[in-house]
């Protein structure tokens, strides 16, 4: 289902937004003393902000030093098609180190996103995964350092 950009959120779905985004384990109950409204509700609002696809999923977010993924690095990419080729965005969204992959103006095609282990495996992913994807021409890498602020929340208007 693609977004319909004209559906119109009002306080309290923008409320709901705001305090599922905060805790996604929130409970309908306590959803529903918080905004003062009764459960059912609350329940029929966010079911509603499901199917209309303002909320797309729910998550853990988990430390990825926990999972010895400490090397973070954003890939900047060429393709040798032309822009609006999807098999190439595609193609790279089905490896499983990439965390995200953008369709980028400017000189660059793609913006990928991975987190690896360590050099070794980020220099693996590049020669295993990477050069088979045909229509990539060109790849710059810029390994992260030191992260200071990485979030998935949105900014929620107060309107």
């Amino acid at each position: 289902m693609i977004f319909d950009n004209t559906i119109n959120l009002d306080q309290v779905d923008l409320a709901i937004l705001r305090l599922m985004q905060e805790n996604a384990k929130i409970s309908n109950v306590a959803l529903a003393q918080a905004l003062d409204l009764a459960p059912s509700a609350v329940l029929e609002r966010v079911k509603k902000l499901e199917k209309k696809q303002v909320i797309t999923g729910y998550t853990a977010i988990i430390n990825p030093v926990a999972l010895n993924l400490k090397l973070l690095a954003f890939i900047s990419m060429k393709a040798s098609h032309s822009i609006g080729c999807t098999d190439t965005a595609n193609d790279l969204a089905k490896i499983k180190d990439v965390q995200e992959v953008h369709v980028i103006a400017g000189e660059d095609c793609y913006l990928v996103k991975v987190r690896t282990a360590d050099s070794a495996s980020l220099m693996a992913l590049m020669r295993d995964a990477f050069s088979k994807i045909p229509n990539i021409t060109s790849i710059r890498t810029t390994i992260v350092l030191e992260t200071v602020k990485e979030q998935s929340h949105l900014v929620i208007p107060e309107q």
